[in-house]
């Protein structure tokens, strides 16, 4: 389970439903709870948010320029960090070969796609 704040429900929801395409579990003065996959992801009403300086949530993706071009159709913006050698398109290739781009939700979470070098291999859970 992952959780991202958010100072407002409903423009949350319609980013992470419409733009992102996450699947909308349930709603309530609280939270909203969304499917990603298999990870449930809640997205919860803060009074105050105070935006991290990393990357609070990320998405593997199987063609990472493709996926891009989808999402600024939809008006995402991709970001660019100071120190990172970004392509024109705002990519970065890690030393290991890994893709990433980074955008912001509408609460400015910076949130991450990245396509891996070799198919991702998460850790089986204890």
């Amino acid at each position: 389970m992952a959780f991202v704040p958010t100072t407002d429900l409903d423009r949350a929801r319609e980013f992470y439903t419409a733009i992102l395409g996450l699947k909308l579990v349930e709603a309530d003065g609280f939270a909203c709870v969304l499917r990603s996959g298999e990870t449930m992801l809640r997205v919860i009403k803060v009074e105050r948010l105070a935006v991290q300086p990393y990357t609070v949530l990320g998405w593997a993706v199987d063609d990472l320029v493709e996926r891009m071009a989808e999402l600024v159709l939809l008006g995402v913006e991709f970001t660019r960090h100071p120190g990172m050698d970004q392509d024109d398109l705002g990519v970065w290739t890690s030393p290991s070969g890994e893709r990433v781009a980074w955008f912001a939700d509408p609460d400015g979470n910076t949130l991450s796609l990245t396509q891996f070098a070799a198919p991702a291999r998460i850790p089986e859970t204890a």
